[in-house]
């Protein structure tokens, strides 16, 4: 098997970056999910409240991103640094003490949304923990929804494209690791694997919602509720709808597209 694709949002319910390389750490991918937009009581806003998000393309460069938008002015954000101001922000269930960044920023995205939202960065005095039912004391995650990496098999999705009257392209389910698989869904047996020189623990299955039913292309609801409208025919289990795997890594470095990817423990 091999990564078949790299996927990067640096900003939660951003637009996604495709890469050839990238750097794993700790919290996951480096720059992923870095940058969050939180209303006005510091809760996290994403593309299930604003699909809109998924068309704000946030590029990372030296100290900073650079946001562009449809009918919206570029703008570069530089992280804060030094003493920032501390922005108290929810995630789910979990309050995390990150960066508030500039007021440019707050206000190029209220301008966008419409509504008054703010800007927050993870620095390094930002911790948010793993949920510890699956993760050893010491692991980390960026402000991804909870676990500092998602893996999709592309047999998975050629199962469910099958299914659809419209085929839907992977972007459409926000994986950062795409491996190349021919059996659908082989990636719910993994526990373990390595890509590249890395490895991985594969830590429970994700559950999807209403944001798989995003366009990104359009930054809309897809009117057919698709794919959750067809994944629920057979995806459907105990705690939802399931599709890709949560990972956490276990070591630091680059992985590449086209690495090996290597099963080290299957599931009993």
């Amino acid at each position: 098997m091999r990564l078949a694709a790299i996927h990067l949002h640096p900003l939660k319910s951003g637009a996604t970056l495709a890469l050839d390389a990238a750097r794993v750490e700790r919290r996951g991918l480096e720059h992923d999910r870095r940058w969050l937009v939180v209303d006005e009581t510091g809760r996290f806003v994403t593309g299930r409240q604003e699909p809109r998000l998924v068309l704000v393309r946030a590029t990372p460069f030296p100290g900073g991103v650079a946001l562009e938008a449809p009918n919206m002015p570029s703008l570069s954000v530089v992280a804060p640094e030094g003493n920032p101001e501390r922005l108290a922000v929810t995630v789910w269930g979990d309050a995390i003490d990150a960066a508030a960044c500039e007021a440019a920023a707050n206000a190029w995205l209220s301008d966008y949304l419409g509504r008054r939202v703010r800007l927050a960065y993870m620095d390094h005095l930002a911790e948010r923990p793993v949920d510890p039912k699956y993760a050893r004391p010491d692991d980390r995650v960026s402000f991804a929804d909870g676990f500092p990496l998602l893996l999709l098999s592309t047999g998975a999705v050629d199962a469910l494209n099958a299914k659809l009257a419209s085929p839907l392209p992977v972007e459409r389910f926000r994986p950062n690791l795409v491996v190349a698989t021919d059996t659908p869904h082989a990636e719910d047996g993994w526990r373990r694997i390595r890509i590249g020189a890395l490895e991985f623990d594969v830590a429970k299955a994700c559950t999807r919602c209403v944001f798989t039913t995003v366009d990104p292309a359009t930054g809309a609801f897809d009117p057919s509720g698709e794919p959750l409208a067809t994944l629920k025919t057979y995806r459907r289990g105990p705690k939802g709808i399931t599709f890709g795997q949560n990972v956490i890594p276990r070591g630091v470095g680059e992985i590449r597209f086209g690495d090996a990817v290597e099963v080290l423990e299957q599931r009993l």
